[in-house]
């Protein structure tokens, strides 16, 4: 399968024993995707993500939007803040999608308890995964791995969000990759200030562009 235009269409993932939906685009003359993972309580359809997605696609970045947990599982909060499963879930993605489109780098855009997911599966699948950007994530969930991690993380924080901030900032040390984190003044976590959502789509897209570079044989 080969999207040549920013068309969406869903496509099904084998994760053991479940199947995932998700929500594919490839831009033209795309050289990198990112896959989006949500924070708890939210979905694939979330308006937020979807409006950094659409940036990114502007930008050239293809992307596949998907949920990590069936609906059934999602009803179960703690199953929202299992990082194990929804790591392992991210990792099924990325060799479905490397399969599917070779050639393409791959990077992770995280949410909450997704930016922990998205920073555990990075450090698992190695030189796989060529970048990531966490939005109001939470990366001290993630720890024990964030030393492992080598791709380049960006996390992105309103400045009014104290505690996650806080959080964030000491994750943040424990990176031992090209790191960045941006405060955005003024926004919450949900980034709901005027001109703050667009603040983080538009760092997004320079971070995937700047670091999802094609695969050479």
């Amino acid at each position: 399968m080969r999207l040549i235009n920013s068309t969406e269409q869903l496509v099904y993932i084998e994760a053991g024993a479940v199947r995932l939906e998700g929500s594919l685009a490839i831009p033209q003359g795309a050289t990198g995707i990112a896959i989006f993972a949500h924070g708890s309580g939210s979905s694939r359809h979330s308006p937020r993500n979807n409006y950094v997605a659409n940036v990114l696609r502007k930008a050239g970045v293809g992307t596949l939007l998907m949920d990590l947990l069936t609906r059934e599982e999602d009803i179960d909060y703690d199953t929202r803040f299992d990082i194990d499963l929804l790591s392992s879930r991210l990792e099924s993605a990325t060799n479905w999608l490397k399969d599917e489109m070779p050639g393409l780098r791959i990077g992770y855009f995280g949410a909450s308890t997704g930016a922990a997911a998205a920073l555990k599966a990075s450090a698992s699948m190695g030189e796989i995964i060529g970048a990531i950007v966490s939005r109001g994530g939470r990366p001290d969930l993630a720890m024990d791995v964030l030393p492992a991690v080598k791709a380049p993380a960006l996390f992105i924080v309103g400045g009014k969000d104290e505690i996650v901030l806080e959080l964030n900032r000491k994750a943040f040390a424990k990176l031992k990759t090209e790191k960045e984190l941006v405060v955005v003044p003024g926004a919450t976590h949900l980034f709901e200030e005027p001109g703050a959502l667009e603040e983080v789509a538009s760092l997004a897209a320079y971070w995937f562009k700047e670091h999802l570079k094609p695969i050479k044989d």
